[in-house]
């Protein structure tokens, strides 16, 4: 099984955003630190200010959500779920990239955290 975590600014609106739009499935979660959520065979810890993964480190830089790295979660119908999601206000990064592989494309968590939406060639 992968693990990922994501540093979140609120546990309850991502649990909410995970498990209402992409078909995750709640499995535990601490109050306002963390939760764990799983969708297939991928786990997401989802840590929250208050979350240990939270804190600050030695040289006092302070994790942040809303990078570059992220989970890809593959699909079957990319351009049906992708206009579900912007009728729900989903932001995005950008449009739907063909490759030789398939398609994708990035939309955002509600702390700004990457997925990358993906359906096979």
């Amino acid at each position: 099984m992968a693990r990922f975590r994501y540093i979140v600014d609120d546990v309850d609106q991502a649990v909410a955003f995970y498990t209402s739009r992409l078909g995750f499935r709640l499995e535990q979660q601490y109050g306002p630190a963390m939760a764990i959520l799983q969708r297939e065979d991928m786990e997401l810890w989802l840590a929250g200010p208050p979350a240990s993964a939270s804190q600050p480190m030695l040289d006092g830089s302070k994790p942040t959500s809303g990078g570059w790295n992220r989970i890809v979660i593959t699909v079957d119908d990319l351009a049906g779920l992708v206009a579900k999601l912007r009728e729900d206000g989903v932001e995005f990064r950008n449009e739907i990239l063909t490759g030789p592989g398939g398609s994708q494309i990035l939309c955002q968590d509600p702390s700004g955290n990457p997925i990358e939406l993906f359906q096979l060639a």
